[in-house]
């Protein structure tokens, strides 16, 4: 049986999208570079005793954000922060400090996480005393002065102390959410 040309050029064809298709796969893949899981997660730029501050629309500070050292690293465009402390002061308001052992930020700054012996306190104000919130991390959204944390968080004012696991505090309206495994102790006041 003898193959005809108009027989052979369909498959001629398909063997030609073929190899064409492996080629550039390959060519792509190439480009990309090495996996993920080999790339280097080296820092491109490293500061030390970091200090930054936000202004309001009035030129006065609205927060400020201290680490002994912040890491930048481009793979995957991430910033760590050593000894961490973000601090919070708005007008009429009491001043809210967080600290931590480390912490990161999110890309655009907006968010801060901090792990590691996380301490939040809210300074005493005129009708309240001082607040400290402990736990072992905490997710800060500088935007809308909420925190929140899904982990076993230690809530202390006063003679007051709170337990219980997750937790989410707004600074702006003072209201404070215990998610579950709540447990209060309530010292009576002193006469």
């Amino acid at each position: 049986m003898r193959l005809s040309t108009t027989r052979m050029f369909p498959l001629l064809l398909m063997l030609a999208l073929a190899g064409l298709t492996f080629w550039l796969e390959r060519t792509v893949r190439e480009e990309q570079g090495p996996h993920p899981s080999q790339r280097r997660h080296d820092p491109d730029y490293v500061v030390d005793n970091l200090s930054y501050a936000r202004f309001n629309l009035q030129g006065a500070v609205e927060s400020t954000l201290a680490a002994a050292k912040m890491l930048h690293y481009p793979d995957d465009d991430s910033t760590d922060l050593v000894a961490p402390r973000v601090v919070q002061t708005k007008p009429n308001e009491p001043r809210v400090t967080l600290t931590a052992d480390r912490g990161t930020l999110s890309q655009d700054g907006e968010e801060v996480f901090l792990y590691g012996n996380v301490l939040l306190v809210r300074e005493a104000g005129p009708g309240h005393s001082e607040t400290r919130i402990r736990t072992d991390f905490l997710h800060l959204v500088q935007a809308r002065s909420v925190v929140r944390t899904d982990r076993d968080v230690v809530v202390t004012e006063n003679n007051r102390e709170l337990s219980g696991r997750g937790m989410e505090y707004h600074n702006n309206t003072k209201e404070l959410f215990l998610r579950e495994r709540v447990r209060g102790r309530f010292e009576p006041k002193a006469r």
